[in-house]
């Protein structure tokens, strides 16, 4: 596993944007897969987006194409999750997290479970109307 730490969050008004950002320590994420997910008060996780180890390939869920974007700098053992067009629905605390296995796709991490793999603390991102 990893150490995870996302910041970017905060408090936005509906139609505005936001960056977040997770960077990892203590070795490389550049052979796994990364992205986000996110829960709401009273709701369960969910997947939001993913980046592919090489950075090729994404993967989004619907509500949010066309208006988020998921990139990662190997370099900087860095990924983000550029916010725009936010909703009051978007509000929630916003996950940055590593897949366990290496290699593997974007679209994978749809599956990743809470017990596998590496999870940051989140950051709360609230939309205002």
């Amino acid at each position: 596993q990893v150490q995870l730490v996302e910041s970017g969050g905060g408090l936005v008004q509906a139609g505005g944007s936001l960056r977040l950002s997770c960077t990892a320590s203590e070795r490389s994420t550049s052979d796994y897969a990364m992205g986000w997910f996110r829960q709401a008060p009273g709701k369960e996780r969910e997947f939001v987006a993913a980046v592919s180890w090489t950075g090729h390939s994404t993967y989004y869920t619907d509500s949010v194409k066309g208006r988020f974007t998921i990139s990662r700098d190997n370099a900087k053992n860095t990924v983000y999750l550029q916010m725009n067009a936010l909703k009051p629905w978007d509000t929630a605390v916003y996950f940055c997290a590593v897949d366990g296995d290496r290699f593997t796709s974007a679209q994978a991490m749809t599956a990743l479970r809470p017990d596998f793999g590496s999870w940051g603390q989140g950051t709360q991102v609230t939309v205002s109307s």
